[in-house]
């Protein structure tokens, strides 16, 4: 049995070949072959492994891990946490790898699970006894409270609506002001109305004193001249 490196420990190798996925790197003193994917093959993305490294050059790994399945061992390594000019470790305490692992533990994939929909409105949970759920779901405690759906309230149809209903409500508020406003418009008017009529009769009594002194001034004139026509006779005699 040959003799495999431990974990954690960094070694230079050969690079043997190179896949789409990332290289197998060839273990000094043995015949076995690690794989370094191209996730681990440096800090930053890598798309294509052979612009990275070819057949044939050296470079210095770390061994991260040891899998055996069907009794063959395989070895996952790293070049992205080892210096490739002095093969120094980068990563002593193996921080990144404990967080790449844990980033891989939560990392779950439904995408084989399928999704059924169940109708429990109709059933009956066998532990409460209560509807509207299963009894695994159930959450009540033997002798406490039990609960179960309620169901939803029909909402009454609302009957014929009349005129009154439809039309919106009045404001008073505007009909307040209408008022006031024709009650200020009938105000104006009256008193424009009596100012019309005050002034009809001023010019009435003005025209009437008028003819009043005009008539006196002409009785005066008569009584003058018979009074002048009696002197005149009188003179005669």
């Amino acid at each position: 049995m040959e003799e495999l490196p431990e974990i954690f420990e960094i070694f230079e190798g050969e690079v043997a070949s190179v896949k789409e996925y990332g290289a197998f790197i060839k273990i000094p003193g043995c015949r076995q072959q690690g794989l370094v994917h191209k996730s681990q093959m440096s800090a930053s993305r890598v798309d294509n492994p052979s612009e990275i490294v070819d057949v044939g050059e050296r470079v210095w790994v770390k061994l991260i891990g040891k899998e055996i399945k069907d009794g063959k061992v395989k070895l996952s390594l790293s070049m992205k946490i080892v210096n490739q000019g002095t093969g120094k470790d980068l990563d002593p305490n193996n921080v990144s790898l404990d967080q790449e692992e844990r980033r891989k533990r939560k990392f779950k994939d439904y995408t084989s699970q399928r999704i059924t929909l169940e109708a429990v409105l109709n059933t009956f949970c066998k532990k409460c006894g209560c509807k509207g759920h299963f009894a695994k779901d159930c959450f009540s405690q033997p002798g406490g409270t039990k609960y179960s759906l309620v169901p939803e309230e029909e909402v009454e149809p609302a009957g014929p609506s009349t005129q009154s209903d439809l039309q919106p409500p009045k404001k008073k508020k505007k009909g307040k002001r209408k008022k006031k406003r024709k009650s200020k418009e009938k105000r104006s008017s009256s008193e424009s109305d009596s100012s019309k009529t005050s002034d009809s009769d001023r010019e009435q009594n003005r025209s009437k004193n008028k003819k009043r002194k005009h008539s006196d001034k002409m009785q005066k004139k008569k009584k003058q001249k018979k009074h002048k026509h009696k002197e005149s006779r009188k003179g005669d005699k």
